[in-house]
């Protein structure tokens, strides 16, 4: 996952603008927000902590009490009046799914739920999964009509919603966005990997560090980047995983098999314009397999994958390792400016 580096931000900035630092666990990850006016840390904690209780009672398809779930219950296929949340977050899973041809669907829920992953992934425990499963594809994401006329929603029957693709940084986008407005400084939104900036960055730009765990201490990060605008998102094999029937399988799903990725890829990490997008890639890029490299390579975004041997691919202008420029045994942390095509 993408680790935001608190301590990095002021050599990003090669100067001595304080910037202001939280974090706290929600949504089943850990939360962290960031902005360049540090004595507003704490009025910008509690914007990010209502922004996530609302996309939390909007689109968990753990909580039975959910907008979400409560949908699929009372739809059946007929439109359903939902709130304006709820439907964003939808629509930018449907642009998703329309932007990676469907490799990013969320009717992936039936098959996350065959998989063992029926709960918050905290309390998931590999002796409590029942041995038994059974793939199927994915119904398809153009199953969930929506209609922007009246905002409404109609799923079938029997499909299952899953958002957890997108949801992240969809909310990242918001949350960071609406930081930036409400104090009128720049803030950065990091929830478990998926990273917004919005508003001034720091001079240099904002540190983020990029690791398999997005808790990761500075010193246990495999390089250090600087973002000035959009989104940097980081998706992985080996963090959120768990054994079924035997074998290790991880959250994110192939629709066309219903059955977790093969884990060619250990960790990709994207930027974009916005984090959705960069999530939408990183994502894809992971159930894509070794054609992500084509594929990312056509796109045109910048991109990192570490395959599960180690290798690393670097794709679109993502800059160099540290040691490719200070040569072997060195241990300094670089800051390169990653372009995500939009302006400070």
């Amino acid at each position: 996952m993408t680790n935001a580096v608190e301590e990095m931000a002021i050599v990003a900035g090669r100067g001595a603008q304080a910037i202001g630092t939280r974090s706290m666990r929600a949504i089943g990850t850990t939360a962290e927000v960031a902005v360049t006016a540090a004595d507003r840390a704490d009025e910008a904690m509690t914007l990010l902590a209502d922004d996530l209780r609302s996309i939390d009672a909007a689109c968990s398809r753990f909580r039975s009490d959910s907008e979400l779930r409560q949908l699929e219950v009372s739809s059946e296929g007929r439109p359903v009046p939902v709130s304006p949340l709820l439907f964003d977050a939808l629509e930018t899973a449907r642009v998703v799914a329309v932007q990676t041809a469907g490799i990013v669907d969320p009717t992936i829920g039936s098959a996350l739920i065959e998989l063992g992953y029926d709960r918050d992934f905290d309390t998931i425990a590999a002796d409590d999964l029942a041995p038994d499963f059974r793939a199927e594809p994915a119904p398809g994401w153009w199953l969930i009509e929506l209609n922007g006329a009246d905002r409404t929603v109609s799923i079938p029957a029997g499909v299952h919603v899953d958002l957890g693709a997108t949801a992240k940084a969809f909310a990242a986008d918001r949350a960071a966005q609406r930081i930036a407005a409400t104090l009128g400084c720049g803030a950065l939104v990091n929830l478990g990997g998926d990273v917004a900036v919005a508003g001034q960055c720091p001079s240099d730009g904002w540190a983020i560090g990029i690791a398999a765990e997005s808790t990761s201490a500075l010193c246990e990060v495999d390089q250090v980047v600087t973002l000035v605008s959009g989104g940097l998102a980081t998706s992985g094999t080996t963090a959120r995983s768990w054994v079924r029937n035997g074998r290790t399988v991880h959250h994110i799903v192939d629709p066309w098999t219903g059955d977790a990725a093969p884990a060619v890829w250990a960790l990709v990490s994207i930027t974009a314009p916005s984090c959705a997008q960069a999530n939408a890639w990183s994502t894809a890029a992971i159930v894509w397999g070794l054609d992500a490299i084509g594929n990312l390579a056509a796109i045109g975004v910048p991109a990192r994958l570490v395959h599960a041997d180690g290798a690393i691919v670097r794709l679109g202008g993502w800059p160099p390792a540290v040691d490719d420029l200070a040569g072997p045994g060195s241990h300094e942390l670089l800051n390169y400016h990653l372009d995500t095509g939009t302006a400070c």
